[in-house]
């Protein structure tokens, strides 16, 4: 399709109200014409000009909430890398906040999911963001020697806890794909004298990591954000050693979320709207080889997370309004017209909206990759 044709559809369905969307959010007057912030997290509009297997597009700007949208028959591939970008916009923000263990909030946030008064103290203050649904170290059975990685491991607080547990002759590493991450976690690293500790940019679902090379690998509410969650399963049973482990706090569903989290920007990079069902999180590490596989409901209250307001950091840079788009600059990024918001003010708001312990649960996942002296042909025969 001619460019200038593209360019007209996405003038004009940008004012098309989902139907839907409008009942699920209970937007009466939706506003034709103006599009929210949020638009620049969740879709390129440069790189939609240039995909024409883009099909259709509805586009609704929800003042009430700042999230925007549903989407239609696009690409699999084209939504993953939104969501992703979408990610790892909200989580560089939060790398680049001065949030750390030093803030009541965030240091109760780990508290409530399972951190001690003493390992907190033990670690670099800026290496917790308050970003955790549990703590993978304490049930990862770590021993001296091994290697252990952290798939998202943001500041590196589950990294800095499992250095001393590996030793000297062990190592721990932190994968993450926010930049900024790998920034604040390389400073933590240095300013804590952590030898044994490295970290490295990439998505958990392309590893950059050997076969067979590690002897444990943790994770922290992380996977449930993956688009591709098999895709990461079959990474971690890739890099595991024979017999390896795999030790993870994550968000799972216990129950269908109500339609509003399921579609919401928000919920997704919150880590709930993301979440699959805990039966389906079985059956996806059976599917990638595991075996001994329990998921238990640490009965963690996920309101822990309204602990933590008013960090600053936005959603994403101003966007520019070519294209005849108006744009409401402080929409996605506010909570009134001078403050921005953050991940954990937006967590906050769903939160105070929905009951989201009803269907969503902090989960401990526990599974072993076969050891090298069992043949196993699959799910099937070695369950």
């Amino acid at each position: 399709m001619p460019g200038y044709l593209w360019l007209w559809l996405i003038q004009n369905l940008y004012e098309i109200a989902d139907a839907y969307f409008l009942i699920a959010h209970q937007v009466q007057e939706p506003q034709p014409g103006v599009v929210s912030q949020c638009l620049k997290e969740s879709l390129n509009i440069k790189g939609l000009l240039s995909r024409c297997h883009v099909a259709i597009i509805f586009v609704l700007t929800d003042v009430s909430s700042g999230n925007i949208f549903s989407l239609a028959d696009m690409s699999e591939g084209f939504m993953t890398e939104q969501l992703l970008e979408s990610v790892r916009s909200k989580y560089g923000a939060v790398a680049e906040s001065t949030l750390s263990s030093k803030d009541a909030g965030v240091k109760a946030v780990a508290e409530a999911f399972g951190y001690s008064t003493e390992e907190l103290s033990s670690i670099p203050a800026e290496a917790n963001m308050g970003l955790s649904c549990g703590n993978p170290t304490a049930i990862a059975s770590i021993r001296p020697g091994e290697v252990v990685v952290d798939l998202g491991s943001g500041g590196g607080m589950d990294v800095f806890l499992a250095s001393p547990l590996v030793g000297p002759a062990g190592k721990a590493i932190g994968i993450d794909m926010t930049p900024a991450m790998i920034e604040r976690a390389r400073t933590n690293a240095q300013n804590g004298g952590y030898t044994n500790a490295e970290f490295y940019l990439g998505t958990i679902d392309h590893l950059p990591l050997a076969d067979g090379s590690v002897d444990c690998v943790i994770s922290n509410c992380v996977i449930n954000l993956a688009p591709d969650k098999p895709a990461v399963f079959r990474e971690i049973a890739r890099v595991l050693k024979p017999g390896g482990r795999l030790a993870v706090s994550d968000i799972a569903l216990k129950a269908e979320l109500p339609p509003a989290v399921a579609q919401s920007m928000a919920a997704y990079v919150g880590c709930i709207g993301g979440a699959i069902k805990i039966d389906d999180y079985r059956e996806g590490l059976l599917a990638a080889g595991f075996e001994h596989i329990e998921i238990v409901d640490s009965g963690a209250d996920l309101n822990a997370y309204a602990k933590v307001e008013n960090q600053a950091g936005c959603c994403s840079p101003s966007m520019d309004t070519a294209n005849g788009l108006t744009v409401l600059g402080e929409v996605c990024c506010s909570t009134d017209a001078l403050t921005p918001t953050s991940l954990h003010d937006d967590l906050t708001k769903l939160l105070s909206e929905y009951d989201v312990n009803a269907a969503a649960a902090s989960v401990k996942v526990y599974a072993v990759k076969p050891g090298a002296n069992k043949n196993c042909c699959g799910p099937t025969c070695c369950s």
